[in-house]
């Protein structure tokens, strides 16, 4: 439970700032009705994804229309919310959007909130949600208030706890603030109640700073805008600072294993020397070494006009997208786990390295063999739970400079460079994710809460919270619910087929890519670096509320 801390000015302030509501949404819940659409299908695999959802597939998109619906506010109801997965910022605006969405439609609805993420669902942990316990709260960072956790609630044991604790609590709905693998959670949920006739609606919020839980209905999800504004500023100071000292490459990696939608924000933001993005990578089927003769390229190509310095933005899951490398992590998976027993008898990194390379093919061991020692390390020590090479742990900004000094030292010796390469290595992640959020996540965030009160008293169970039009002022967004499993494909996930919500990857076609490559050529070359400076919170609307590159591009703001 959270601890009354100290209250900052700007906390203060925060605290009172009335979000816009949509106009929808300002009489509350009694004077909407959900509006169904046409019947939808999964985004693929629609006949093994319909055979292990048979109660929730198919259910139309709903959209929120003017009319009186009063049934839905005679009777009390309890409602309970629970953060999942990673923070982002604006998961405390959910909540206090979906208190004062449910207090609207009756006064006597109560909302209580699981602690601890998914598990406190699991253990009954629970706190009730007032007035005056969610004051503190509005408008501010971070996921503290009732704190959150990365448990799945998969096995038949958990459902069948999940459920009793819900029916135990007399729970009329459940509402999950989470990311792709959270909201997948709660389509199983939502599922698993149908199929054992209980009456408890399980509703989803869409939140992931990474920006990869997003389609036609979910324009983007809550915490990137923030997320990349934190970032932004962050790289903006730094491409100051090296036009300041002209001495120095500036190499920062920035959140998003899966996806690089943040490093593609930051670039439009901060117009950096280079940026690499994760897709484009993986479409060229690039190896580490055209990689690195490309940024090398650059590097010694303004060296010949006397600039021995840049920025460079890496995203985080880069290795993951250079396919000799993605093969060559799957492999050391298998062989780590096969070898397991010969590998604890040997003390040295090296004795292992060569080990290791000693059973991999050829074209694979001659990548492992050219790899730093530190990479080398990191690719065979450090494990997650279930033997895997933990990919967010590989400092690839420093694997990248690594090798590029091999590559400039080795030109420099042909004569075909005569520069200076020093390096500086940064990566940006936690710094982003419990920010104060930006008036934009604020504004969209307390909608979408609100909106899943709406859902919730409507008892639209498998929806996901969508609010939509978000390039248009706050008080034209549109409301309603997309079902989960529309967003559902199978993968293969620790030898099983599953259901999962498919991610949102870099669209190379795309507007948001399609602008980026046609300036990078123009930004490599030049200091045309942008300076954002930190998130707004009172000023010029230009400023306060401006929304993300991405958003604007995808929604035709911005050409």
């Amino acid at each position: 439970m959270a601890t009354k801390t100290a209250v900052s000015p700007l906390q203060k302030h925060r605290c009172a700032y009335k979000p816009v509501l949509p106009e929808i949404l300002k009489k509350g819940a009694c004077f909407i009705k959900p509006k169904s659409g046409k019947a939808t299908t999964s985004v693929a695999d629609q006949a093994a994804v319909k055979k292990m959802f048979p109660n929730t597939y198919g259910m139309p998109e709903i959209s929120f229309v003017k009319g009186a619906n009063p049934a839905i506010g005679k009777k009390a109801v309890k409602v309970a919310v629970v953060l999942s997965g990673g923070q982002a910022p604006g998961g405390h605006n959910v909540i206090a959007g979906l208190f004062d969405g449910l207090k609207k439609a009756n006064a006597k609805n109560k909302l209580y909130g699981f602690l601890g993420g998914p598990s406190g669902i699991l253990d009954n942990k629970l706190k009730e949600i007032t007035a005056a316990f969610v004051a503190d709260y509005r408008n501010t960072g971070g996921f503290d208030m009732i704190q959150s956790g990365r448990t799945k609630i998969e096995t038949p044991e958990q459902l069948a706890t999940a459920l009793s604790n819900l029916k135990k609590n007399k729970f009329d709905a459940l509402v999950i603030v989470g990311g792709d693998d959270s909201n997948t959670n709660a389509g199983v949920l939502a599922e698993y109640f149908k199929q054992h006739g209980a009456d408890i609606s399980v509703i989803g919020v869409p939140k992931t700073i990474d920006g990869d839980l997003k389609n036609d209905k979910i324009e983007t999800s809550f915490g990137f805008d923030t997320a990349t504004k934190i970032y932004a500023e962050m790289v903006g100071n730094i491409c100051r600072d090296v036009n300041s000292a002209r001495k120095y490459w500036h190499f920062v990696r920035l959140m998003g294993r899966s996806a690089s939608h943040i490093t593609l924000e930051v670039a439009h933001k901060t117009q950096p020397n280079i940026t690499l993005i994760g897709e484009e990578v993986l479409a060229k089927k690039m190896t580490l070494k055209q990689i690195i003769d490309y940024l090398a390229g650059i590097i010694v190509a303004r060296a010949k006009q006397g600039k021995n310095f840049g920025v460079v933005l890496v995203p985080e899951g880069l290795i993951e997208f250079i396919p000799e490398m993605k093969a060559l992590i799957a492999a050391l998976n298998d062989l780590l786990a096969d070898h397991e027993a010969a590998l604890s008898k040997m003390n040295t990194v090296a004795q292992k390295k060569a080990f290791i390379i000693s059973k991999l093919p050829k074209k694979l061991a001659d990548l492992m063999s050219s790899l730093p020692e530190g990479i080398a390390a990191q690719l065979m020590l450090d494990r997650d739970p279930h033997g895997n090479v933990q990919v967010s742990l590989i400092e690839t900004e420093k694997l990248l400079i690594e090798m590029l000094r091999t590559k400039l030292a080795a030109l420099k010796k042909a004569g075909k460079y005569n520069g200076k390469f020093a390096t500086i290595t940064h990566f940006f992640g936690y710094e982003g994710r419990c920010g104060f959020p930006s008036v934009f996540d604020a504004t969209y965030t307390y909608a979408l809460g609100y909106n899943a009160a709406a859902l919730a008293l409507n008892k639209c169970s498998g929806y996901l919270s969508s609010v939509r039009k978000l390039t248009r002022p706050a008080k034209n967004w549109e409301c309603g619910g997309v079902p989960l499993t529309m967003m559902m494909n199978m993968e293969r996930r620790k030898g099983k087929d599953k259901p999962v919500i498919r991610k949102a990857l870099v669209e190379l076609n795309g507007p948001v890519f399609k602008a980026f490559a046609k300036q990078r050529a123009l930004w490599a070359m030049s200091e045309s670096y942008q300076f954002p400076g930190p998130v707004q919170y009172f000023g010029p609307a230009e400023i306060t509320e401006m929304t993300t590159y991405t958003l604007a591009f995808e929604r035709g703001a911005k050409k």
